[in-house]
């Protein structure tokens, strides 16, 4: 059987030119059209502006968390005494803090030795020379240079953290006090001093409490 040859009687196999075409050009070899390249283009951009806003999130909240905690705002739902006579004042560690901790001049933080029902109280500790100490302090909750103030600062709640030389800083609102003179205001917006911690030195050389602050924790009570 004789089977007609494709330049016979296939009429789409060339142009008047002798060109070979197909059907198929178009629908496999052809270039992306107009719309195609402006639709991807779109979505590149879309893509990297969502990228570009989740590392700019990441960013912020790695900025932010830091200084969300060195002022974050003291909330005790604990309503009685935070410290009585014989509670240890203690370091972030749990360790209990011995005559011989502080030089003159230097600050830390502590807090009550860890009882049930008692949330975390963080409470500055300072020790200056006995003859630095002024007017306002209680000299009878003081003992061996080291005094004792909650760490609450009386007008928002944030915690002072600061210092300016011998002055404590709240840096929310920049609030001052001054531990000579038993926590009294200096500068900025509040309008109470720090409640002072009355503390002794047990036998064995370790500070303790022999009562609670003398005042209310953090912003009212005035």
């Amino acid at each position: 059987m004789d089977y007609p040859k494709p330049d016979e009687n296939d009429e789409d196999s060339t142009e008047g030119d002798g060109t070979e075409t197909c059907a198929c050009t178009d629908a496999l070899g052809s270039s992306p059209t107009l719309y195609e390249d402006a639709r991807a283009e779109l979505r590149r951009r879309d893509f990297a502006k969502f990228l570009a806003s989740v590392g700019g999130l990441t960013a912020v909240a790695s900025l932010t968390a830091p200084l969300a905690s060195t002022t974050q705002v003291f909330e005790r739902s604990y309503e009685g005494p935070v410290y009585s006579d014989g509670v240890h004042l203690v370091d972030g560690d749990g360790e209990r803090i011995a005559e011989g901790r502080l030089s003159e001049g230097e600050v830390m933080t502590v807090f009550p030795e860890p009882r049930p029902g008692i949330e975390d109280a963080p409470t500055l500790l300072v020790r200056y020379p006995e003859s630095d100490y002024g007017g306002g302090i209680e000299m009878g909750f003081t003992v061996s240079g080291y005094a004792a103030f909650s760490k609450v600062c009386t007008h928002a709640g944030c915690m002072v953290g600061n210092r300016d030389g011998d002055l404590l800083v709240c840096p929310c609102h920049y609030g001052k006090f001054d531990p000579l003179t038993g926590g009294s205001v200096t500068d900025g917006p509040p309008g109470r001093p720090l409640p002072q911690l009355p503390i002794t030195l047990t036998s064995d050389g370790y500070l303790v409490a022999t009562g609670d602050f003398e005042g209310p924790i953090g912003p009212g009570g005035g």
